[in-house]
């Protein structure tokens, strides 16, 4: 067969590719982490974006209808519960995906 030496040369030879590769492998993307002033962020526009929607169908149907802003005030309200929701959502998934990653992704450390 062969002998000790080209076993240990075949060896090395073998780890230093592995080391290359290594070397080679992709970073992780910087874009694909979220900080948490990004999250915060995320779940703030959500919450403007179901009052302004809700106002402005509100206000529209009060322009329509020629109604006092009665329409304003509920839809402005009923936006204002749709972005809690949305926000609270977005709320769970973040927990789910930092307990999927488990205590090692812990960003205190």
């Amino acid at each position: 067969m062969t002998d000790p030496d080209q076993k240990d040369s075949m060896k090395r030879l073998e780890e230093r590719i592995e080391a290359a590769r290594r070397a080679q492998d992709p970073k992780p993307r910087a874009d694909e982490h979220y900080s948490a002033a990004n999250q915060a962020w995320r779940m703030v526009i959500e919450l403007v974006a179901g009052l302004g929607i809700g106002f402005g169908i509100g206000y529209g149907l009060d322009i329509l209808f020629g109604t006092l802003p009665i329409f304003m005030v509920l839809f402005t309200l009923l936006g204002l519960a749709a972005g809690i929701k949305t926000m609270l959502r977005s709320a769970k998934e973040i927990q789910a995906e930092q307990m999927a990653a488990g205590p090692e992704k812990d960003e205190r450390d």
